[in-house]
């Protein structure tokens, strides 16, 4: 006679691999397709626009990654404005709330003044400028650059949502958000909630419950990230290739290892001399980490990395909320530090231009204090447009690397992403509010621990 199979065997014995290894599964199947739909080649070249038409399988791989990316950027600006503004609200217990903001923001400038001279001396000694076969007919300005006046002009709100809308040629109006703008907005309402006091707690109670109903709802479309990266890493095997590599080789080099000295070097130093463990942090933050790379969205990435800061990480709610997403705008390490410097360096070399030492401090600069001037504009392309600008280089070097950008793009939001979270946790536990025992614990199977319950929901994301 067999012995009867218990609920809680069924689950142990049908469980699925943890989240970190359906990424990686995800990453490996997403290569492979993406060759795969490369061999394909494509369908045929479209008669009316001269576009080329992807196979079905290309085409297949863009819409999954596509769909996710959209998913997780739909619920960007209620997540961003209900966290900011119950964060700001429960500030009011915390202690030294205005210390921890200032800490902040001098420790993003610290980590990416580090990663802008890694980024200068890489230029300096490999040179990317004087060792390429690309030729000056791919030299052309882009159609979008930055300036300082984008950054005055971000910080007022064209509405209070933050919404910006935008006409196309076929006549159908489309929608974005402007994550600046929104935390300009959600700040305000914040502080005019503690000004106001006792009469704004039914507000609050609705921003609480409301920012709850908003992290379940992310929850569900965090649980996808595994198939969305083989759509996302496939489309980007399928479309982009590695073919661009072989003109700008040096230079991809330099981005790659300046990228890697600071996500393998700068961050695991810092780190130990806070005394937290290396592992811990990689293996906490990794599936941010590992969608950022995927995804090429330091915004589409946010509300993941906020969800591994507080629940993988320790950091208390109260900070993360509100560290995170302004890490999103205004940290970026890779795409505002290491690649406009040696970007910048690439360009002088090119076209045969000398930099003087007031222009190595002017990228330093600009890598430092330029990344919020551009927070409301996506893509590093207006970041190094802003470096080139003030530098007084041509900026028609833009086009010579805009060939390898998608593939640059990946390594640079991962050290993004890994700075964003990085700094809320150092600064955390330096002022003793860091929850360890969080920290330090096994990694579960799942995205995030949940609040309550004692499902495999309620354990700490896995690597």
């Amino acid at each position: 006679m067999s012995t009867p199979v218990t609920a809680d065997e069924k689950r142990t014995r049908f469980r699925l691999p943890s989240f970190g290894v359906q990424v990686l599964a995800g990453l490996v199947l997403g290569v492979a397709l993406g060759l795969v739909a490369r061999s394909m080649g494509a369908d045929g070249v479209d008669a009316t626009t001269g576009e080329i038409d992807p196979n079905w399988l290309t085409e297949a791989l863009a819409t999954i990654g596509s769909t996710f990316v959209t998913l997780l950027r739909a619920v960007v600006p209620p997540l961003v404005f209900l966290a900011i503004v119950a964060s700001i609200a429960n500030l009011r217990d915390v202690t030294g709330a205005a210390r921890l903001a200032g800490r902040t923001l001098a420790w993003f400038a610290i980590t990416a003044l580090i990663a802008v001279v890694i980024g200068i001396v890489l230029g300096l000694v490999l040179q990317p400028g004087d060792h390429t076969s690309v030729t000056s007919d791919a030299a052309s300005a882009p159609s979008t650059t930055g300036s300082w006046l984008d950054f005055l002009t971000g910080l007022v709100p064209a509405n209070v949502l933050g919404l910006e809308g935008s006409a196309s040629s076929d006549g159908s109006v489309g929608l974005s958000f402007n994550v600046l703008q929104i935390l300009v907005v959600s700040i305000a309402v914040g502080i005019a909630t503690l000004q106001v006091g006792e009469a704004a707690e039914p507000f609050l109670a609705f921003v609480r419950s409301a920012l709850a109903v908003v992290q379940k709802v992310l929850w569900w479309i965090i649980l996808l990230a595994p198939v969305a990266t083989v759509g996302l890493l496939g489309n980007a095997v399928a479309s982009y290739g590695w073919d661009a590599l072989g003109s700008l080789g040096m230079f991809t080099v330099a981005v790659y290892a300046g990228l890697a000295l600071v996500i393998a070097g700068v961050y695991p130093a810092l780190l130990r001399l806070n005394g937290l463990s290396v592992r811990q942090f990689f293996s906490g933050a990794w599936p941010a980490i590992s969608l950022a790379f995927v995804s090429r969205s330091s915004v589409g990435t946010m509300p993941l990395t906020e969800s591994v800061t507080e629940r993988n990480l320790g950091v208390p709610r109260s900070y993360a909320s509100f560290a995170v997403p302004l890490g999103a705008t205004t940290k970026m390490d890779g795409c505002a530090s290491i690649y406009p410097a040696i970007s910048a360096i690439f360009v002088a070399q090119f076209f045969g231009l000398d930099l003087s030492v007031t222009d190595y401090v002017l990228i330093a600069f600009v890598s430092v204090i330029g990344s919020a001037a551009t927070a409301g504009v996506t893509g590093a392309t207006v970041m190094l447009t802003l470096t080139l600008s003030t530098l007084g280089l041509p900026l028609e070097g833009v086009g010579l690397l805009l060939a390898i950008d998608p593939i640059l793009d990946m390594g640079r939001t991962a050290v993004n992403v890994t700075g964003q979270a990085l700094v809320p946790t150092i600064v955390a536990k330096r002022e003793g509010i860091l929850d360890q025992e969080v920290y330090d614990a096994p990694r579960g199977r799942t995205v995030w621990r949940e609040e309550s319950g004692s499902s495999t929901d309620a354990q700490p994301a896995t690597a």
